[in-house]
């Protein structure tokens, strides 16, 4: 009995170093109890960062650690706006929430933390340029900075139309992407009427 224990043990923990994040119904696939998760974390063995979350302690040490565990938790989400900028490096911003889009209707997570907006979208523009990363090991899902870009302005009521200006000034001075490939975001997020005049001022 001892000795399975110990193999269950080696497995959770093996999990966790693979996944980066270990939930109970992770193990509950692999046959094993969800008691396992608390008694390793009562040895130290691993550590609790959320509600149903756990990991190797220490073993997460990105800026990006709530998004991390925000995609864990719902994995249908796209990281946008504030988050999104701030994952790809073109805001000043630091949001003390992480910015989730989701498809309008649907599901309203209930977290308790991490903390986290939520931003409703139709399915066209929800499921426009979305890219898949990998953070502390963990897929995330984050819109591109062309469609990113869109979503401030689309947004600017939320964020702010500063913010917007801001990140479309600092795509274009790093180049990042093309004005013909922010121009195809514009439309898909119907806001070409409300970016033009900012992108002839900056072209």
């Amino acid at each position: 009995m001892k000795q399975n224990q110990t193999i269950w043990q080696t497995r959770v923990i093996d999990l966790a170093k693979k996944n980066g994040i270990v939930r109970p119904r992770d193990i509950e696939s692999l046959g094993m109890p969800r008691e396992y998760l608390l008694r390793l974390m009562k040895r130290g063995l691993l550590e609790r960062v959320g509600r149903g979350l756990y990991v190797v302690p220490g073993s997460l040490q990105s800026e990006s650690r709530q998004i991390a565990e925000i995609a864990k938790r719902v994995p249908q989400g796209v990281v946008c706006l504030l988050s999104a900028l701030q994952y790809h490096g073109h805001t000043t911003q630091l949001p003390h929430e992480t910015w989730l889009a989701l498809e309008s209707p649907g599901w309203h997570p209930k977290l308790d933390y991490p903390p986290v907006r939520i931003v409703w979208m139709n399915k066209k523009p929800f499921e426009f340029e979305i890219e898949e990363h990998v953070i502390d090991r963990v897929p995330v899902r984050v819109y591109g900075v062309a469609k990113t870009v869109a979503d401030c302005f689309k947004f600017r009521n939320k964020i702010g139309i500063d913010v917007a200006i801001e990140a479309l000034r600092e795509v274009r001075r790093k180049k990042t992407v093309s004005m013909n490939t922010l121009w195809e975001a514009a439309k898909v997020c119907r806001v070409t009427r409300i970016m033009r005049p900012y992108m002839e001022v900056i072209a």
